[in-house]
């Protein structure tokens, strides 16, 4: 035998040896899971990815070069729809479930199909897969996908900077595109949105923060973002995807909760653990929730979490052209993902739409493209509103062709990505946006004083 041959010889029966591991993903924590926990370890081999909730990312491969010496020819990601077969063509020992905003029922489906095929089912939890930061970190999370974390974040970071700290938020990943390339992305402007060709839902997240001031990080590569946001951060404030739980051991947890979709709290992972391990509790959009929906979580707050500090909130909707709703024949446009899994019929623009007496709600259903047909077969609780869905160009081609398809008036515009700038609107149209309002004490303004000056370091000392 060959020297070649006798040495791939050993690190295939080395290969073997080592446990099979598949990883359940959406394009975020599943990298993180094996970034952080399995890439150097060689008592593992994760054979595969799978992929869900996020059109057009089934088909990818984790590149070679964010894999590390055990993966020379990088690793395969599946649609989820795949499961058993892969298990069953790997030889999968041991299935990990790495993503979010997930009905415990489906959890539990999806470890029922990987028992029957013979592999272990296992989550892995914040103590592990949390990377420890030189800076404070203060988290937004929530307990379902639209709970309000953006706004949350923004009212944090508001008031860091009035007290003269830098605060750089770290997103929650959405990488769509390219991994490799994306693996850091530093976003300062709008302009490095269009560089680095972002889709809708990335604008969704980035682009509001950008405006109000910060930089914002995000990809693939969380201990590599870290040790780039740490260079520029006083504090760093972790935002939050979906309803999971932080990438960073963070000094504050803080959660965000919907009485729009009381109970939830209770019925989604990971929003749960959430729930559970939260230092402070925002429940939000108390203004337009109906009042049982209060009460409901704010009775399983005492009974799951009571030493959780409580602050109720508005969300206040601001609209920059409200003529252009009253009495007017309007499309709404929502932030797609708050409509899709976040299962939620409408947004805070069929709210605007409402209150500022729109004289009818055009449905888009009828005229809708492309894309969006499925979208609105797969997510049949959407109501009248349009999802702003663009994971992909083609997609946002749609997104623009059903626009133009739908006769009204005029567009109301309730996704934090300016529209018409990214591909233009027929009609005249206005933009909502929502702001935070504490209407109890103590305020994030309380807690964030009190977060200071519990640290038992100087912020600034090494910067």
């Amino acid at each position: 035998m060959s020297l070649d041959r006798a040495s791939a010889s050993s690190e295939n029966d080395n290969r073997r040896a080592r446990v099979r591991i598949l990883i359940l993903g959406a394009a975020g924590r599943d990298f993180h899971i094996f970034n952080v926990c399995f890439r150097d370890d060689s008592n593992y081999d994760v054979v595969a990815f799978t992929a869900a909730q996020i059109p057009g990312i089934g088909s990818r491969r984790y590149p070679e070069a964010l894999c590390g010496p055990l993966y020379p020819d990088g690793i395969p990601i599946f649609p989820e729809t795949d499961l058993e077969s892969i298990i069953i063509r790997y030889e999968v020992q041991e299935v990990v479930l790495a993503y979010s905003d997930l009905l415990h029922i489906s959890v539990m489906h999806l470890a029922s199909r990987a028992l029957a095929c013979g592999a272990d089912f296992r989550f892995i939890g914040p103590a592990r897969s949390s990377i420890s930061s030189r800076r404070p970190v203060i988290s937004v999370c929530a307990v379902r996908t639209g709970c309000g974390k953006d706004a949350v974040i923004r009212r944090i970071a508001g008031l860091l900077r009035t007290r003269g700290l830098r605060a750089v938020v770290v997103r929650h990943p959405m990488p769509y595109g390219d991994l490799a390339s994306q693996a850091v992305q530093r976003f300062a402007a709008i302009e490095d949105c269009d560089r680095q060709r972002c889709t809708i839902e990335e604008r969704e997240e980035y682009e509001q923060h950008i405006r109000n001031g910060s930089i914002v990080y995000a990809g693939v590569d969380y201990a590599a973002i870290l040790e780039r946001a740490e260079q520029e951060a006083d504090i760093i404030l972790w935002d939050g995807g979906n309803n999971d739980w932080p990438f960073f051991r963070a000094n504050l947890e803080i959660v965000v909760l919907d009485p729009h979709r009381a109970g939830h709290e209770l019925l989604y992972h990971p929003g749960e653990t959430n729930f559970r391990r939260a230092q402070v509790l925002i429940v939000n959009k108390i203004d337009s929730a109906p009042v049982e929906g209060v009460a409901r979580v704010l009775a399983n707050i005492a009974a799951i979490n009571p030493a959780a500090i409580v602050i109720q909130a508005r969300s206040n909707i601001v609209v920059d052209q409200p003529e252009l709703i009253t009495g007017k024949k309007v499309l709404v446009i929502e932030d797609g993902p708050t409509l899709t899994h976040g299962e939620m019929a409408y947004g805070s623009g069929m709210i605007a739409a409402q209150k500022l007496g729109a004289a009818a709600i055009i449905d888009p259903k009828p005229n809708a493209k492309g894309t969006l047909i499925d979208t609105f077969k797969n997510f049949p609780w959407v109501g009248s509103a349009l999802p702003a869905m663009g994971y992909s160009e083609h997609q946002l081609e749609d997104l623009a062709a059903t626009v133009r398809a739908t006769a009204c008036d005029t567009i109301i515009v309730a996704t934090p990505v300016d529209l018409g700038r990214l591909m233009g609107l027929p009609k005249p149209y206005c933009r909502v946006r929502y702001d935070l309002e504490e209407i109890n004490r103590p305020d994030l303004a309380q807690v964030v004083d009190d977060f200071l000056l519990s640290q038992p370091r100087a912020i600034k000392s090494d910067r």
